[in-house]
């Protein structure tokens, strides 16, 4: 799960990229309209905290761009404004959730992983696979009903496959929704994640489609 965060209030942004991180989010921080613009109009995220007051172009603008040019990504606003006339120029503009400053980081988090769920076409908060089942709300993943301890690489990628279970992946799409925008991406690095979930998940579940991608099926987890 990749998360770009548009803020120019530094402190906050830093705050909210660290919390992000603690829950094993990768994220893209941008401190102006202009450089967050960009990068939501050229990278593949999963999800974008917005801001309204923005340097070089307001967050209303930003968004309308997006998605004027057909991005979908879930968006949450995040703003120092609380008046209904704002809110309303958000929602027009493509919003998918509003929050207020002063906020808890721990809500963005939730609020965030509904944004995602919901995006992928589940309303239930538990999201299963065979013997597999991940929590959004909690971001924990379960195997035969026990707790899977993952890393932050292997969650990423088991969550993208979970959430769209059955689906052919593209190990592109996989690469630049797992790792940060200035990561140092090895060629296999992919491969390598997804050799380790197959050991602890079980080989079965995650299929290569030879020249697409990998695809999570209801495989024997044994």
């Amino acid at each position: 799960m990749r998360i770009l965060v548009v803020e120019d209030d530094a402190t906050l942004a830093d705050a909210l990229a660290r919390a992000l991180r603690a829950e094993r989010f990768a994220v893209d921080v941008a401190r102006d309209g202009i450089d967050g613009g960009h990068l939501g109009s050229t990278e593949r995220y999963d999800a974008a905290v917005l801001d309204l007051g923005l340097p070089g172009r307001d967050g209303v603008s930003v968004l309308r761009g997006w998605r004027e040019e057909g991005r979908d990504l879930p968006v949450l606003i995040l703003t120092a404004r609380d008046g209904w006339s704002d809110k309303v120029a958000g929602f027009k503009a493509g919003a998918d959730d509003y929050l207020t400053k002063p906020f808890r980081t721990d809500e963005v988090v939730l609020r965030l992983r509904a944004l995602i769920r919901r995006a992928a076409g589940h309303a239930a908060a538990r999201v299963t696979c065979g013997a597999l089942a991940y929590d959004t709300q909690l971001g924990s993943f379960e195997l035969d009903g026990l707790p899977l301890r993952l890393t932050a690489l292997e969650w990423r990628v088991l969550t993208q496959l979970m959430l769209r279970r059955e689906a052919v992946i593209e190990r592109l799409d996989l690469i630049e929704r797992v790792y940060e925008g200035d990561a140092d991406v090895d060629s296999n690095s992919v491969e390598v994640i997804v050799g380790r979930l197959r050991r602890k998940i079980g080989a079965a579940m995650i299929e290569t489609v030879r020249g697409h991608g990998y695809r999570l099926t209801a495989g024997s987890a044994a």
